[in-house]
């Protein structure tokens, strides 16, 4: 990112002169929040001869919430940049370890995570003394002047004026905010007593799903926050009343919760949460901070923790750089990362509330798992270490055998039985030759075979001639084909017994013809072009893909027909489980998805149309694949662009295709259309499958950015899949479940080593470097 430009109006003569290092000394300070003025206080402590002015439109008490929680790790920074405001902070906070999940007459609670709260208007009343105490200049129940005014009188200027920041809106068309509001309806409310832990109950009414989220921020006052869907406090009738009828409702709701004890507001309205997200964090000798910068959702008690650490990382980089653009631009980068991953982390807590009643049903010490690691900040090897007992409890009841990590647990389809629950997701190749599986893939394939997973999947092998995606792409349309396929499953077969091996089929549809991957991915080829033929006349990437055919009946007949000649060599393969592609922007994905599938006739328009061929083709394989046999689906849940697949139409497909008779349904995204923009982080794809598999009670493979086994633990135990499929790991280490075994002291049936490989089932020894240390010096008696 370019640093950031001067404001046009502004003129280095009229400035106040700056000291030798060039660091500000006249700063304006825009919100009188907790970043504002710990913003204002650092920056005044370390140059006392700055004058530094807060401007806060409400009066000191004039807050909104109630409790504030703060980390360790954020306390630890005040700590070392402001002592004094440390020691005022530890004096109030409030300390606890546990969090209560209460739902269906189950209260289960799990220690050792550690929370300090305080009441927010403590919080500032303790900033506002030391603001004035080092001499910064509070206007409170003023309006600051106009943005460019201030910039021009002023050497920085921190917006700090929150979540609807006027700053932010004046420069929209440099900061380029964009602004999410979210489904639910939350609000801030407190009780005179204080809870013993942090507190989550689950109320089921007539009206739908209610949640209170609450926490002791001092000794004889607690934060509640009550949280629905839209939907529901709509229908509950809570969109007409006031702070007091809410108030009294909220209440009589979560009686239990509160013992009969009342709750009381504070300005208290009903509000939807707001994600704000900017592409640029200052402009000149403007810079935005906390709220008016980024939000995260409460839930996972990040809003002052942010603004904190922003001020603490703003007032670093203009102490360390040589000049204010410098010093802007380390900020931005210095945070960004920071903030870009506690949002991930807030987005997915904040989407499990949201929905939360497709949870209901589970099993409760299931229920209470998933509630605590629905961030993924909190993993099951983490919360083993943090309450070993409650998490003992949850692996009894998912079916662990003592002393076996979910993810060795055994997991049948039909008449299989995956002996664990990994699976390596299939992965193109590009090294066939005309479709024919050589050497490689027996290597490759065999390696993560006798590397002990689950599941092995073959890349997609392509169906004919002109489904294939590149010219290196392997297929099952010929006998020669099927006769080296048939070489590889013999050799799992064989020498990785109780390794299954599947076969995932598919055709290429518009995005076939191409370029092998690292000569040019999606680039058509130099010559040796293939007709291609798709749901619509509509190119992958127009001026570059060629325009495919808009396929006839006769052409539907014979792409089905080819399918099921395709699926009759695999049985003969003898391959264990059989995947249909329906993913990633291939043919039969671009039926599936309105983007690509713009047919007037009885093939497009309605999603039932648009799912009727993939479902002739289905039916047409599901008929020759031996029964006993699974047969799975690989969708794209999301196309990751406007006007594409919605949620509620993935799983809408998905219980067309298990309806038809798939035994599972392998979750991914994406892939379908060139302008896609995924949300991509760690795991990113699970919600899509969780979904799919908590509203339909299917199985679901789930895939996409899982790279540790304890991701794979904590995604089994809280039930957002049954299987994980793990790509870029298996390519890093083909024994990638057999590492995660001995990592994690297995060595039951669910993980085996092959013989040869026996004497590799421990970690080799590294060289010392903990030795003896040297006598430095004598001890007298």
């Amino acid at each position: 990112m370019p640093p950031p430009q001067p404001l046009s109006v502004t003129s280095s003569a009229s400035r106040t002169a700056r000291t030798s290092s060039g660091t500000p000394l006249r700063i304006a300070v825009v919100g009188g929040g907790p970043g504002g003025l710990y913003a204002a206080a650092l920056l005044k402590r370390l140059g006392p001869d700055r004058e530094v002015t807060v401007w806060e439109r409400g009066a000191p008490e004039d807050t909104f919430g109630f409790g504030v929680v703060l980390s360790d790790e954020t306390l630890g920074g005040i700590e070392h940049a402001d002592p004094e405001v440390y020691r005022a902070l530890t004096a109030e906070f409030v300390r606890w370890d546990d969090i209560d999940v209460v739902h269906r007459g189950h209260r289960l609670t799990s220690g050792g995570h550690g929370f300090a709260a305080l009441g927010r208007r403590r919080l500032l009343e303790i900033l506002h003394a030391r603001c004035l105490a080092l001499g910064v200049d509070l206007r409170v129940r003023t309006e600051a002047p106009p943005t460019a005014e201030l910039s021009a009188t002023h050497d920085l200027v921190i917006a700090a004026d929150g979540v609807h920041s006027l700053t932010r809106q004046a420069h929209a068309d440099v900061f380029a905010p964009r602004i999410t509001s979210h489904r639910c309806r939350y609000i801030w409310l407190a009780a005179d007593f204080a809870f013993d832990a942090f507190r989550f109950e689950i109320a089921e009414t007539e009206h739908g799903v209610m949640q209170l989220h609450g926490y002791p921020y001092a000794q004889g006052s607690s934060t509640v926050i009550v949280e629905m869907r839209e939907e529901v406090w709509r229908a509950a009738g809570l969109d007409t009343c006031d702070e007091a009828e809410s108030t009294e409702r909220c209440a009589k709701i979560f009686a239990d919760a509160l013992g009969g004890r009342p709750l009381k507001g504070n300005n208290s309205s009903w509000i939807a949460f707001r994600t704000v997200v900017n592409e640029r964090w200052s402009h000149g000798n403007i810079v935005l901070l906390g709220d008016a910068a980024h939000t995260a959702h409460f839930s996972i008690g990040s809003g002052t923790k942010l603004a904190v650490e922003d001020a603490l990382a703003l007032a670093a980089c203009i102490e360390e750089q040589p000049d204010l653009p410098t010093a802007l631009a380390a900020y931005e980068t210095e945070r960004r990362p920071v903030v870009e991953s506690t949002q991930r982390a807030a987005a997915a807590s904040l989407r499990w509330f949201e929905d939360l009643a497709g949870y209901l049903d589970q099993p409760p010490h299931q229920f209470a798992f998933n509630l605590l690691t629905r961030s993924r900040r909190v993993t099951h090897d983490n919360l083993r270490l943090r309450d070993s007992t409650f998490t003992e409890s949850v692996e009894q009841d998912f079916g662990c055998p003592s002393g076996t990590p979910p993810m060795f647990t055994p997991f049948r389809l039909r008449g299989l039985e995956l002996r664990n629950r990994v699976v390596v997701s299939p992965m193109d190749m590009y090294s066939a030759e005309n479709g024919v599986p050589g050497d490689f893939h027996l290597v490759h394939l065999g390696a993560r075979a006798l590397g002990g997973a689950g599941l092995v999947m073959t890349e997609m092998v392509c169906v004919s001639p002109e489904g294939r995606i590149t010219p290196g792409c392997t297929g099952l349309y010929t006998p020669e084909q099927a006769t080296a396929w048939r070489r590889i499953t013999d050799f799992v077969h064989q020498q990785a017994p109780g390794t299954a091996i599947g076969v995932q089929l598919g055709h290429s549809g518009r995005k076939g013809s191409t370029r092998l991957m690292w000569d040019g991915i999606d680039q058509p080829l130099d010559e040796g072009n293939w007709p291609l033929a798709a749901a619509s006349p509509l190119p992958y990437r127009p001026g570059v893909n060629q325009v495919p055919a808009q396929l006839d009946r006769i052409g539907l007949t014979d792409i089905r027909e080819q399918f099921a000649a395709a699926t009759w060599r695999a049985a003969r393969c003898d391959f264990d489980l059989l995947e249909l592609h329906c993913a990633h922007g291939y043919l039969l994905s671009g039926f599936l998805s309105p983007l690509t599938n713009q047919r007037t006739d009885s093939y497009g328009g309605t999603l039932d149309r648009r799912l009727r061929f993939p479902l002739e083709v289905f039916d047409a394989v599901r008929g020759i694949w031996p029964d006993d046999k699974p047969m799975t689906v690989r969708i794209s849940a999301t196309d990751w662009a406007a006007g594409g697949t919605t949620e509620e139409e993935a799983v809408e497909i998905a219980r067309a295709f298990v309806a038809h008779g798939a035994d599972a349904i392998d979750v991914s995204t994406g892939q379908v259309v060139s302008d896609e923009a995924p949300e991509f982080g760690r795991s990113y794809q699970t919600p899509y499958a969780d979904r799919i598999r908590n509203s339909l009670g299917v199985p679901v493979i789930t895939v996409g950015a899982i790279s540790s086994w304890d991701d794979v633990n904590s995604l089994l135990l809280a039930g957002r899949a049954d299987l994980c499929a793990l790509a870029r790991p298996h390519l890093y280490d083909p024994h990638w479940t057999l590492h995660a075994a001995a990592e994690q002291g297995y060595s039951g049936t669910g993980a085996p080593w092959p013989l040869p490989y026996g004497a590799g089932s421990r970690r080799p020894p590294t060289g010392r470097t903990d030795g003896p240390k040297p006598r430095l010096s004598l001890r007298s008696s």
